[in-house]
């Protein structure tokens, strides 16, 4: 590796780089834009040097094909883990295995005042004659491939769905005969009308007699949602199987672009629909039709690609008090003073510990910049001795918690004290994007602490943003690029498909990670953790804080911001709290110096303040940080948060946030 960036294995004791490497790759001295932030090697070496977990949660992977590594935190995780198969969500369709074969259709979104609903629609069954399992057998950037076995184990068929992909393709292993929930009708294309909606059919090397399809060994068999009005004929041309789906991505110094390439059979175009955040205009002439989503009104277009772009936002280490004049600097020297001693001993688990982690970080940035020496120095001992602790490689062998151990099994890395369901890949970028944006912070300006806490540190973000191709952890584990967010359910146990509630503490996770990255001197993983960040932000800013209102699927809610995503239906609620604080709280928290996004629309923040301070003022929990996102609103909301701030009750105070903090924020605006 070339001397001017640290890598993923400085630090390993000797021993470990020797027993998890076979042979390292020099990238170069400069990196191709959407270069591999990771290297197979380095992922093995990270994970090689945790302790194995001493017992690795049995997640139920019972239809996920061999030599396939677990793909936990996936909008199809539904599909492999647990005892039944649950629906996913391939917008614009649902999917379903079933007995013998699977279901398909397009969902009727229906909106009340807190739910928009669009879940699975098994408007269509497909039976395969002798199909008694199924299992995943392959996956990617977009798409999901099954294969169907007979009672013997041998193949039948296997079955692909794709993000964007209004189709569903069914290619033979071996003469079959399928069995329809209905007849279709007609030719060029056959057509099947159910309720308001059409499908098509389209054979290569089959027949078609009433409800009864006969597809030859190597043929295909594709199903076509069509949206309304749409030409049948036109469409059946691109009903043509997707084999495939990969990503490119690129960073400029605006924006991060996206682009998602489908191949298909014969490498020719199919029809793919755009979700609003990717830019589409329903208008446009080449547009073949639209879907309604619970996500808003797809776009469907002819192409073998999809592209878009997110504007980019700045990850900080700090606020920066340098504007700050002396009463406002005194002010917070007193504050810190009164703080940091009031700090209670840290949480064990992932999540609140790597919280807590976070704030004393910050913390000591105000008490360094403000000149605070005496209560900065007791709090730099304090939380680095923390960071030290969390980050001691071999200390899974023998402690259960303040460590973390690597799952074999599950593949990946697992705090030994789990919390919300940690230990079965939930909310892992959640929780390890605390350690990561404390650790950025705290080894800014300290290469030598930065290498000392890599080896943990780097496992960890290898865990949540892996590009690399090993069979230790999952690609990019928990971002699904199609929808340009993330995914915090380990297993997705749910029939709405998997969900996210805390967008904010996603883009937290990625300015963390970018932040890692810059005091690593790591520029491939400063550019992934960039790409991440602007398109985590660019959807939590289109679906949960600020989503336009006048899109028809919002007529009838009667809410300001949407917590809590699934695949399949979007809900005004949250995991932890019925509060209308709660609410918002939990798509701001824990405004790091790197929230840029939340403060793009000035009045949708007043709008958001105004419902989730409706029954409660901020002298309510949370308060603190409604308080912070009120500011966001306006000079006037500004001075008034302040002002409030001061004032506001010590039980008001989250966990994560002191109010040095709070007051810093505040002036900082």
């Amino acid at each position: 590796m070339r001397p001017a960036r640290r890598t993923l294995l400085a630090g390993l004791p000797l021993g470990m780089l020797a027993a998890g490497m076979t042979g390292c790759t020099d990238r170069g001295a400069a990196s191709a834009p959407g270069s591999p932030a990771f290297t197979t090697e380095e992922v093995d070496a990270s994970m090689t040097a945790l302790p194995p977990i001493p017992e690795p949660a049995d997640l139920h992977a019972v239809r996920l094909g061999e030599g396939l590594v677990p793909p936990t935190n996936r909008w199809f995780s539904g599909l492999v883990f647990g005892e039944e198969p649950q629906p996913v969500h391939p917008l614009p369709l649902s999917f379903a295995l079933v007995d013998g074969g699977f279901t398909l259709g397009l969902p009727a979104v229906v909106t009340s005042e807190r739910t928009l609903m669009g879940g699975n629609a098994p408007e269509l069954g497909v039976a395969v004659d002798g199909a008694e399992s199924a299992l995943v057998t392959a996956y990617d950037e977009a798409s999901v491939t099954m294969t169907l076995r007979d009672g013997s184990g041998a193949a039948l068929a296997t079955v692909t769905i794709a993000e964007g992909w209004p189709c569903v393709a069914l290619r033979a292993s071996a003469d079959l005969e399928l069995t329809l929930s209905a007849p279709f009708v007609g030719e060029d294309p056959p057509t099947l009308a159910v309720g308001p909606h059409t499908y098509a059919l389209t054979l290569e090397d089959g027949t078609l007699d009433g409800i009864r399809c006969h597809v030859a060994s190597g043929g295909t068999a594709t199903f076509l949602a069509l949206p309304e009005g749409a030409d049948a004929a036109h469409l059946a041309l691109l009903a043509v199987p997707v084999e495939s789906a990969a990503l490119t991505r690129s960073l400029t110094e605006d924006a991060a672009t996206t682009t998602l390439t489908y191949t298909t059979a014969g490498n020719g175009p199919t029809a793919i629909a755009a979700m609003p955040h990717h830019g589409a205009d329903p208008s446009a002439d080449d547009v073949l039709g639209t879907y309604p989503s619970v996500y808003g009104t797809l776009v469907l277009r002819e192409a073998t690609e999809l592209t878009w772009s997110a504007p980019r936002r700045e990850a900080r280490a700090a606020l920066d008090l340098s504007g700050l004049d002396d009463a406002q600097r005194e002010e917070l020297a007193a504050q810190v003073a009164l703080d940091v001693p009031a700090l209670l001993d840290y949480p064990a688990d992932t999540y609140f510990g790597g919280k807590a982690l976070h704030r004393d970080a910050q913390l000591l940035a105000i008490a360094e910049q403000v000149g605070a020496e005496g209560p900065a120095a007791v709090l730099r001992e304090r939380v680095l001795t923390q960071l030290r602790r969390w980050t001691e490689v071999g200390a899974a062998a023998e402690r259960d918690a303040f460590c973390f151990a690597y799952d074999a099994t599950n593949r990946g890395v697992v705090g030994l004290t789990p919390s919300f369901g940690s230990e079965q890949f939930n909310d892992h970028h959640f929780h390890y994007g605390y350690f990561l944006y404390a650790a950025g912070t705290l080894a800014a300006d300290d290469p030598e602490l930065a290498e000392e806490v890599a080896p943990v540190i780097d496992a960890l973000a290898a865990d949540i943003a892996s590009d690399a191709a090993t069979d230790m952890l999952p690609v990019r584990r928990v971002f699904d690029a199609y929808a340009s967010h993330s995914w915090a359910s380990g297993t997705s146990p749910f029939a709405d498909g998997n969900n996210q509630e805390s967008s904010s503490e996603a883009t937290t996770a990625w300015a963390g990670l970018q932040l890692w990255a810059r005091a690593r001197g790591n520029a491939e993983l400063e550019e992934l953790a960039a790409w991440l960040l602007a398109h985590e932000a660019l959807a939590a800013r289109t679906y949960w804080t600020d989503f336009d209102a006048a899109d028809p699927v919002y007529d009838g809610f009667a809410h300001q911001v949407l917590p809590l995503q699934f695949g399949g239906k979007r809900d005004y609620a949250t995991w932890f709290s019925a509060e209308p604080a709660a609410a918002l709280a939990i798509l701001v928290l824990p405004l790091s110096p790197s929230s840029d996004h939340l403060a793009d629309d000035p009045e949708r923040v007043r709008r958001n303040v105004a419902e989730g301070t409706a029954s409660g003022g901020f002298d309510q929990q949370y308060g603190d940080w409604l308080l912070m996102y009120s500011a966001l609103g306006g000079d006037e909301e500004r001075d008034a948060a302040l002002e409030a701030a001061r004032d506001l009750a010590d039980e008001h105070l989250d966990d994560g946030n002191t109010r040095s903090y709070l007051l810093a924020w505040l002036m900082t605006r």
